[in-house]
């Protein structure tokens, strides 16, 4: 069967890429993904999907239901996208889902809409080879995945599966990997650091107690810490970074009396909570025993995610790091699918965060990265992705269903 999945693909490419095209033509701004959540579950309708719903979230699922005595493979993408920014950026129109030089152009179209579609007709080229799986084929979009929440995917696994008995075996995410097999990327936490102080008239700053000037030490202490980060041999080095500074009440003449500073943590495998946040709460306890004025404070920053269909929760910004062996059975299924297929993959990880963070981070299920999209081009005006990745994807994406979920029955 492998040997004809090729040839399959090609057959279906003026569909793929259409749809492909179709996709990066409809804006899907996170929390606004309902248009392109109906344009998915019409598309699954008309590829002959066993099984299709939308979830309380938002959340898309399509199923291509096999003999139920195999490992399940679910496939993800995300369904929404970043801003496009100032468009005078642009070579080509940001929604325009142009084709030229070989590259679909457009936001989103290297994070994650190529491969969205590459996923999607895997799922067709399944039903149209007559074989059904043991397993199932299960495609899943989520909802907000750019926040870097994992909104829309702690509520698939938590909620939306449990409660419907749905289960798998590995994670195929569609996030860029330039046709490589990804295995990893660092965790990430957004850290608020914030120091206290009281106000007094401009004109009179020794009445108060300047809010910044206490941030001040800590800084430089959070830029000592970065040389002692520790290095994990695959995901690379921890880091920090101050992103953002704030003061209140941030007018004139008045002596601020909170200032609060965010953090960019990068966490390698290992690091626990209590480590990336007590390295900086470490930092506060030393400058108080010093400083009687000195008060502060460091937390996990949370923010209110709300989805287009109106659900809300207070999210914490931290995702874990987490990575798989190439020699797991999984990896290795992989590999050999995409062999059959004249296709050499490599192995690699990502440096920015995806939802492989919950599922394998936190779930233990493994995730694989396999995808027609290059991470270089991801939130820039030069989004894109090779046409005929895409197409080499749609059938890489049937075989490792192949290989992972293993071939049952012909269907009659």
């Amino acid at each position: 069967m492998y040997e004809k999945l090729n040839q399959m693909a090609e057959d279906i490419r003026d569909d793929v890429i259409g749809f492909a095209q179709k996709l990066v033509q409809t804006p899907s701004i996170s929390g606004a993904e309902e248009e392109l959540a109906q344009l998915t579950v019409k598309k699954m309708e008309e590829l002959g999907y066993d099984e299709i719903f939308v979830d309380d979230m938002g959340n898309v699922v399509g199923i291509v239901k096999g003999e139920g005595s195999g490992p399940n493979v679910m496939y993800n993408s995300h369904m929404d996208h970043v801003a496009p920014g100032e468009e005078a950026n642009w070579e080509f129109p940001p929604y325009g889902g142009v084709i030229a030089d070989g590259y679909l152009h457009g936001r989103a179209a290297s994070d994650v809409k190529s491969g969205m579609a590459s996923q999607i007709f895997a799922g067709h080229l399944i039903k149209k080879s007559g074989v059904k799986l043991k397993g199932d084929f299960i495609y899943t979009g989520v909802v907000q995945e750019e926040p870097a929440e994992m909104f829309g995917m702690r509520w698939l696994m938590d909620k939306t599966f449990k409660e419907r008995g749905i289960t798998f075996d590995v994670m195929i995410s569609s996030e860029a990997t330039s046709m490589n097999l990804y295995l990893g990327h660092r965790g990430r936490a957004e850290l608020e650091v914030t120091t206290f102080g009281r106000t007094s008239h401009g004109s009179a700053p020794w009445l108060g107690v300047n809010a910044v000037y206490k941030m001040m030490p800590v800084i430089e202490e959070v830029r000592k810490i970065y040389e002692t980060l520790p290095e994990d041999d695959f995901l690379g080095r921890a880091t920090i970074a101050l992103t953002i500074i704030n003061c209140s009440p941030g007018a004139l003449s008045i002596i601020p009396d909170k200032c609060t500073v965010s953090l960019d943590r990068r966490l390698v495998r290992g690091e626990k909570r209590e480590d990336f946040v007590g390295q900086i709460q470490k930092i506060l306890d030393d400058l108080a025993a010093k400083d009687e004025e000195f008060k502060g404070e460091v937390k996990i920053r949370t923010v209110k995610e709300t989805s287009y269909k109106g659900i809300s929760e207070d999210c914490e910004k931290y995702m874990h790091s987490w990575a798989i062996e190439k020699d797991d059975p999984m990896v290795v299924k992989c590999v050999e699918a995409l062999n059959a297929l004249g296709q050499n993959p490599g192995f690699g990880r990502w440096d920015f965060g995806t939802d492989a963070s919950y599922v394998t981070g936190v779930m233990g299920i493994p995730s694989i990265g396999y995808s027609p999209m290059e991470e270089h081009y991801a939130h820039t005006p030069k989004d894109r992705c090779s046409i005929e990745n895409i197409v080499k994807a749609t059938a890489g994406n049937a075989a490792i269903a192949y290989a992972v979920a293993g071939q049952g029955s012909r269907d009659e």
